[in-house]
């Protein structure tokens, strides 16, 4: 790769792009809550969500020293992280914190990059953090629906029009946000019905000492703020 084709790309990765219109920008919003709020369209949607869910496990992990050993996803939509360490103290209880936090603080931080114009970048990120998840992977399933994530973002990234990564790139910050937010609604049901017996709530109560519901309330706070917060940048406001 010569200097001129480098330059042509730092130049791309670094450049503002223009925003989708304020009415595009509400449109993508109203398609991805449509996602959420409809079962039939929430249940393979949700597999997006898993990724960033165990992602954010795994992550975590690596982040306070723990080894991650591997993750899966199945066609459920459920997944685990398996990471190997002490298995108390502050790095588990951050790794068992960060997975149902994670999709609404990627969603977050998608939002803050929108917002200063960094379609790119939001793109290209994103690109990099699921082929780091890739190679984590320990099934078939899991490999297949990264991949295939992966290869959308690579797709928009480097054949779609400005407009169009601009579009797209929005609707998945959006999914993001809303998406955070229904999981930890669908946790507490579980819960109250008498299932989900280790959730990641359960486990921080053990790791803690605190009610699992104390943790349900720190995930619907994370969630929803980054909802309210993300939805004004994303708008403008």
């Amino acid at each position: 790769m010569d200097s001129s084709t480098t330059a042509g790309l730092w130049d791309r990765l670094t450049g503002i792009q223009t925003p989708p219109a304020l009415w595009l920008v509400a449109a993508t919003g109203l398609a991805a809550l449509a996602v959420v709020v409809w079962r039939p369209l929430w249940l393979p949607a949700r597999n997006a969500i898993t990724i960033a869910h165990e992602g954010g496990h795994g992550l975590v992990a690596r982040l306070s020293g723990r080894e991650l050993a591997g993750i899966r996803l199945h066609s459920d939509t459920s997944g685990v992280t398996v990471s190997r360490g002490k298995p108390t103290g502050v790095g588990m209880v951050l790794t068992a914190a960060a997975g149902y936090t994670a999709p609404s603080l990627l969603g977050l931080g998608g939002a803050a990059l929108l917002s200063a114009h960094r379609i790119t970048v939001l793109l290209w990120a994103a690109t990099a953090l699921l082929v780091l998840l890739l190679v984590r992977i320990r099934n078939a399933y899991g490999l297949l629906t990264v991949f295939l994530a992966g290869g959308t973002f690579v797709l928009v990234s480097w054949l779609a029009s400005a407009e169009v990564q601009a579009v797209f790139a929005y609707a998945v910050v959006w999914f993001l946000l809303l998406g955070g937010v229904r999981p930890v609604f669908e946790l507490q049901a579980k819960r109250r019905g008498g299932g989900a017996p280790d959730s990641d709530a359960d486990q921080l109560g053990r790791l803690t000492h605190l009610h699992p519901v104390v943790w349900l309330l720190f995930f619907h706070t994370v969630s929803l703020c980054a909802l309210v917060g993300g939805g004004r940048w994303l708008l403008g406001l």
